[in-house]
C-alpha cells in the first residue's frame, strides 16, 4: 500500500489535473456542445473527489480508482487543447471518437465513485470481539460488503476477480450465503448478470445466484427478483456454457415454484430449452432440467407447452435412461402433465410408461423415492382400462409392500392407489388376500388427517366386498377408529367414507353394538343435521328409535 503522504499527492494530482481541464474546456473550437457536457461531469466529480478525502489515506479501493481517474483526466486535458483548434491534426471523426470515449469514462468514475461512497464502506472499520464466532460474522459482513462494492465497479477484469473470491465466501458455509443475501448481494448479482455481456462473468454470476438458491431462507430473495433474473436465466439455457446451464436450472428450480414464474417460463420458450437439456444434457443437468419441467407441469395452462413440444415422449426417454434423480424429476414430470387427462394416460401406457415406472419401483434404493412412483400409480389407474394393465403387472403387491412404510407420502400415495386399483370384485379381492385391510386401519389412527381420509377412502372401496368386511371385523381398532372420526368436530373434508364402512358392517349384531358402545349415534345425529350422505339410514340401521330416546338431542 502506497503511504499516506503519497495517497495525498495522488488526489492533489486528480484535483490539479480535474481544474486544468475546466480551465480549458471554455477554450475549446471543436465540439463544443460534448465539452459543455463534460463540463458538467467534472463539476460532479469535484463534489465526489472532496467527499474521497478523508479517506484516501487508508483505504486501497479509493486509491485505485483515484489512479484510473488521473489516466483519463491526463488524457481529456490533452485531448481538450488538440481541440482548441478548428480542424484538430487528428481529424474530426478521430476526434470526435476520443472525445465519447472520455465521456464514457468519465460518467464510469462518477458511477464507481457515487457507489463507494453511499456503500459507506470507506468508513468502516472491523471491529473485534472477544467472541470468536461472532468476530468471524463481522469479518464476513465486511468482506461481504466489499466484495460487493467491488462488483460494481471497475473493469470487466476486476469484476471477474471479485466473482472468485466472492464464490470462495458463498462456498465456504451456509451461514456466510445468509449474510452476503442481507447485505445485498442478489440485487447487485441480478444487475451484473442483465448487464454484463462477458461470458465468463456470466457463468460465475450464475453458479454465485444458484448458491444462493440452495439456502432455503435465502429463496425468496430470488424470487423477488422476479422477470429481470427469469429472463436472464432463460436466455443463459439458450446460449450459455454446459456448466452454466446446470447451474441456470438450479436457480429456476427454486424459481418455478412460483405459478407466476411459472407461467412466464412457459411463455418465453423455457420448456423448449429445459427439453433440450433433458435430451442431450449432462447427467446432473438432465436431472435439474426435469426437476423444473416437473415444477412447471404443476400450472395446468402452460400444459399445452409441453405437448406441443413432445415432452410425453422425451421425459418417458429419460425416466427409463438417467441418473435416479432424473429419473424420480421425469416420472414426477409425468404425473402432473396426465392428471386429468386421460388420453395422455393412454399415451404414457401405450409408449412403455409402466414398463418404466416398474423399473423404476424395483430399483428403488429408498423407500423416500418412491413417494412419486406411487402417486404415478394412482394416478394412471384412474383410468380403468390402465388399471387392468397395472394388475398383470404386479402392481397389487407392490402397493401392498409400501403401505406399512414410514414415509407417511408413500403411505398416502400408496391408499390412494389401492382405491384406484379395486375397481371390480376380483382386484378388491386380490387386495385384502394379500394383507392391505390391516395397514389401512392404521393408517384411520394416524396424525394426517389426509392420511386418515384416503385411508377411508379405500377401505370403503374394498369393503364392497363380503370377504374384506371379515378381515376388518378382526381389526380390533377398527369400527372404533372409523366411529371417532364421524365426530364433525374432528377436521375431514368427506364424513360419507366413514359412514360407508360402518354401513357395510352393519348388519352384524356383534359390530352393531360396538358402533352403539363407541358413539356412533350421537356422531350420526350431527351428521344427519348436515345432510352427510349416507347418515341418516345408518342411523336408522342401528336402531335410532330404541336407542336415542335415552338421550336428550343437542
Amino acid at each position: 500500500m502506497k503511504d499516506p503522504e503519497s495517497n495525498q499527492q495522488t488526489l492533489h494530482t486528480n484535483t490539479h489535473l480535474l481544474q486544468s481541464l475546466l480551465d480549458s474546456i471554455p477554450q475549446t473550437q471543436t465540439f463544443k456542445g460534448k465539452w459543455s457536457l463534460i463540463k458538467t461531469k467534472l463539476i460532479s466529480l469535484q463534489t465526489l473527489l472532496s467527499d474521497l478525502s478523508d479517506y484516501t489515506a487508508t483505504n486501497p479501493l479509493s486509491l485505485d480508482l483515484l489512479a484510473s481517474l488521473s489516466d483519463t483526466l491526463s488524457d481529456a486535458v490533452s485531448l481538450s487543447q488538440t481541440c482548441h483548434s478548428p480542424s484538430p491534426t487528428n481529424g474530426k471523426l478521430k476526434t470526435q471518437n476520443d472525445v465519447d470515449s472520455v465521456s464514457a469514462k468519465l460518467d464510469n468514475h462518477i458511477h464507481d465513485f457515487e457507489v463507494i461512497i453511499r456503500s459507506n464502506i470507506l468508513q468502516e472499520n472491523v471491529v473485534v470481539f472477544s467472541s470468536v464466532s461472532t468476530s468471524n460474522r463481522e469479518s464476513v459482513r465486511a468482506e461481504s460488503r466489499n466484495l460487493l462494492t467491488r462488483l460494481q465497479i471497475g473493469t470487466t477484469e476486476s469484476k471477474n476477480s471479485v466473482l472468485d473470491s466472492l464464490l470462495g465466501l458463498l462456498q465456504e458455509d451456509d451461514k456466510n450465503v445468509l449474510i452476503a443475501v442481507a447485505q445485498g448481494v442478489v440485487p447487485v448479482l441480478v444487475r451484473l448478470l442483465d448487464s454484463s455481456s462477458s461470458l465468463e462473468i456470466k457463468e460465475k454470476t450464475v453458479t454465485a445466484i444458484a448458491r444462493v438458491s440452495t439456502v432455503d431462507s435465502s429463496k425468496h430473495v430470488l424470487i423477488a427478483e422476479g422477470l429481470t433474473l427469469l429472463n436472464n436465466l432463460l436466455r443463459v439455457l439458450e446460449s450459455g456454457s454446459v456448466f452454466a446451464e446446470e447451474k441456470s436450472c438450479i436457480a429456476l428450480q427454486v424459481l418455478s415454484h412460483s405459478k407466476e414464474n411459472a407461467r412466464a417460463i412457459g411463455s418465453r420458450g423455457g420448456i423448449s430449452s429445459l427439453l433440450e437439456i433433458c435430451q442431450s444434457g449432462t447427467p446432473s443437468s438432465q436431472a435439474i432440467a426435469a426437476g423444473v419441467l416437473r415444477n412447471l407441469a404443476v400450472v395446468e395452462e402452460i400444459r399445452e407447452n409441453f405437448i406441443e413440444e413432445n415432452a410425453i415422449l422425451i421425459l418417458l426417454g429419460l425416466s427409463g435412461t438417467g441418473t435416479v434423480l432424473a429419473q424420480e424429476n421425469a416420472i414426477g414430470c409425468l404425473c402432473n402433465l396426465v392428471s386429468g387427462d386421460v388420453n395422455l394416460k393412454i399415451l404414457v401406457a401405450r409408449e412403455g410408461g409402466i414398463e418404466r415406472l416398474k423399473n423404476f419401483w424395483d430399483s428403488a434404493a429408498i423407500v423416500k423415492s418412491l413417494e412419486v412412483a406411487v402417486q404415478m400409480l394412482s394416478n394412471l389407474a384412474e383410468c380403468q382400462l390402465i388399471a387392468e394393465v397395472l394388475v398383470l403387472n404386479g402392481f397389487l403387491s407392490r402397493v401392498f409392500g409400501v403401505l406399512n412404510c414410514g414415509v407417511l407420502g408413500v403411505r398416502i400415495g400408496a391408499a390412494k392407489a389401492v382405491y384406484d386399483l379395486g375397481f371390480n370384485t376380483k382386484t378388491r379381492k386380490e387386495l385384502g388376500e394379500i394383507g392391505c385391510i390391516p395397514p389401512l386401519v392404521r393408517m384411520l389412527d394416524g396424525k394426517a388427517v389426509e392420511e386418515k381420509e384416503v385411508a377411508a377412502k379405500a377401505l370403503s372401496n374394498l369393503m364392497v366386498y363380503a370377504g374384506n368386511r371379515r378381515i376388518f371385523r378382526k381389526e380390533e381398532r377398527g369400527i372404533v377408529s372409523a366411529v371417532l372420526l364421524l365426530d364433525p368436530l374432528i377436521q375431514s373434508w368427506d364424513k360419507k367414507y366413514y359412514v360407508s364402512i360402518l354401513a357395510s358392517l352393519v348388519h352384524s349384531k356383534k359390530c352393531r353394538k360396538q358402533m352403539v358402545a363407541s358413539g356412533a349415534c350421537v356422531y350420526l345425529q350431527k351428521l344427519v343435521d348436515i345432510n352427510v350422505e349416507g347418515a341418516k339410514k345408518l342411523l336408522d340401521s342401528l336402531g335410532r328409535g330404541k336407542v336415542w330416546g335415552v338421550f336428550a338431542r343437542p
